[in-house]
């Protein structure tokens, strides 16, 4: 009878009282739309914003170095520095560092 009269109890007596907090509990933890959801959503959406955001960067990379090719002196370019072609006329010659030497030794 004494855990009856309990401060803590009392307000649950209230048939109100009791379904507000039913109904609270089953919003936060246990519906569809809860909180606990809600929350997962929010991170994957600010994962999928900052995706976005570095794709966006990678395109505007590409689209750069697309225009860049799209002229014959980009292409040409391109084709000394990244495939060491040459004109049928000339020589090239290909200058390594000491410190990029001494690394492919090591990796070897």
């Amino acid at each position: 009878m004494k855990l009856l009269n309990n401060k803590f109890i009392k307000p649950f007596k209230n048939i109100y009282v009791l379904v507000l907090t039913v109904f609270i509990v089953w919003m936060l933890f246990f519906d569809a739309h809860s909180l606990l959801f809600h929350t997962e959503l929010n991170k994957e959406i600010e994962e999928l914003e900052y995706q976005k955001e570095h794709y966006k960067n990678e395109i505007a990379k590409d689209n750069k170095a697309i225009k860049e090719l799209s002229t014959d002196e980009g292409t040409e370019r391109a084709a000394r520095e990244n495939y060491y072609m040459k004109k049928a006329d000339e020589d090239i010659f290909i200058i390594e560092y000491e410190d990029s030497i001494a690394k492919q030794e090591n990796d070897e």
